[in-house]
């Protein structure tokens, strides 16, 4: 696994406790609710730098995204089948310099976790769109 896929891993995994330890503590009982949202991340080859970026898309889209209503209707479209974003197709070298994506928390209340390495930022932007474009 990925530094950056296990980091997100991580991150979701103290923001979904938190909820379920404070409900405990004030002696509730409540069934844990999946993370609001989506943790995106970008990261270079062998981790030389990540940036990363929380995504709201319900009920509105909203979040530190720069552009969290186009990134959330792509989504929409795919039906947050990130291997189904709609993308912005157009032409890329052919110049290898990786990066590698990942999605961790929900969409729509539905568990996500996926990432994905592409050959360079083009083809990442060609493929995923605003999503990722951050």
């Amino acid at each position: 696994m990925h530094r950056s896929a296990a980091f997100a891993a991580a991150l979701v995994a103290v923001v979904a406790a938190v909820p379920a330890a404070s409900a405990s503590a004030a002696g509730h009982e409540e069934t844990p609710t999946p993370p609001h949202g989506l943790f995106l991340t970008v990261s270079g080859d062998e981790n030389t730098w990540i940036r990363g970026v929380l995504l709201h898309c319900s009920p509105l889209p909203s979040g530190p995204h720069p552009d969290p209503v186009a990134a959330c209707a792509e989504l929409e479209v795919a039906r947050g089948d990130l291997d189904t974003l709609p993308g912005d197709p157009h032409p890329c070298t052919k110049q290898y310099d990786p990066v590698t994506v990942s999605a961790t928390g929900a969409w729509r209340g539905r568990p996500t976790a996926w990432h994905k390495t592409y050959a360079n930022v083009c083809e990442l932007s060609a493929a995923t769109g605003s999503v990722f474009r951050f």
